[in-house]
């Protein structure tokens, strides 16, 4: 009987950090013709030490789940139905949505005068598994537009 050959003995491995939370956990990502076959901890990592969160563990499920979106929709107000639109049309309503709030809304000073420049009507949700250049220039794009409340989720 021919001893089995191990399943990574072939794999390249590429050493990143987790997506998820702020602690940054050492990952070892695994690929074989550039295709993700595997994503582990990594033993060297001072602080987990190889260890994942269960969040961290089901990182390579990001990548291939066969369930996750794939196709902007779009519900109209009252509609029970979504509405398959392209990426370009949902932009641009954003764009338009978050023009209108902000022109609607916008503070430039209080009744006393004190310089505000603020729009209270808007919150901006980032995400965890978002890198932090991502979340520095949602930050920026968000102060810039006079947003409050911004979060990032590093703390949710």
């Amino acid at each position: 009987m021919k001893p089995k050959e191990f399943r990574l003995i072939k794999a390249k491995p590429t050493h990143g950090v987790c997506p998820y939370c702020s602690v940054g956990c050492a990952i070892i990502i695994y690929t074989i013709n550039d295709r993700i076959v595997n994503i582990e901890g990594d033993p060297k990592s001072p602080h987990s030490e190889g260890c994942l969160c269960p969040k961290g563990a089901a990182i390579l499920q990001l990548h291939y789940n066969r369930n996750r979106a794939n196709r902007v929709l779009h519900r109209k107000p009252g509609a029970k139905d979504w509405d398959e639109v392209t990426l370009d049309w949902a932009i641009n309503r954003v764009a338009e949505l978050v023009k209108k709030t902000r022109d609607e809304t916008f503070v430039e000073r209080l009744a006393d005068g004190t310089l505000v420049n603020h729009t209270t009507a808007i919150f901006a949700l980032g995400g965890a598994t978002l890198d932090n250049e991502w979340n520095h220039l949602q930050q920026k794009l968000m102060r810039g537009l006079g947003v409050v409340a911004i979060e990032n989720q590093a703390r949710i």
